[in-house]
């Protein structure tokens, strides 16, 4: 997801697409330590994204954006 993207939304949906984040990336480490994970590349991104969005929630609090 692009930070472009994050910063047309609005505060309320960044809140719930960064639980939605948290929670893809509890199911990534569950799969992969039981060896069921597909693209290793996907945690990665999974941490990219919660990072862009705490970013953005960040800056919106602040003004900054």
């Amino acid at each position: 997801m692009k930070a472009e993207e994050l910063r047309a939304k609005s505060e309320a949906d960044l809140k719930a697409l960064l639980l939605d984040k948290r929670k893809e990336q509890f199911n990534l480490r569950m799969q992969h330590g039981s060896g069921q994970q597909t693209r290793p590349s996907q945690v990665r991104e999974a941490r990219r994204d919660i990072a862009r969005i705490k970013t953005i929630l960040g800056q919106k609090r602040t003004g900054g954006a």
